[in-house]
């Protein structure tokens, strides 16, 4: 990709989450379905000025979805989705986080 800040879709902020970012200072990001974990890490490191320890990646099938309308029923499947697990290396965090 040409611009690395295409990559990084949005910060999953969930209770799970919460609880990596308080013991291991890990972070979570929806990102691009065809990222690899160098394009991931340069990008983190690019757009939140931080030093990226590890990166782990995660990708999730999209779920059936039914919709029903005067025309009939419609089968089909939501796009498949990809997570990054994101260490930073010690004393480095991401404000976004804190925000909330």
């Amino acid at each position: 990709m040409s611009d690395i800040r295409l990559l990084i879709h949005k910060p999953l902020i969930t209770e799970k989450s919460t609880e990596l970012k308080e013991a291991n200072n890990r972070y979570l990001f929806r990102v691009d379905v065809q990222a690899n974990k160098r394009q991931i890490k340069q990008a983190i490191e690019d757009i939140f000025n931080v030093r990226v320890k590890d990166v782990r990646t995660a990708v999730y099938r999209g779920k059936p979805k039914v919709v029903m309308n005067r025309a009939g029923r419609f089968a089909g499947r939501g796009s498949n989705w990809k997570k990054a697990y994101v260490t930073l290396a010690e004393g480095d965090s991401i404000d976004v986080f804190d925000v909330v």
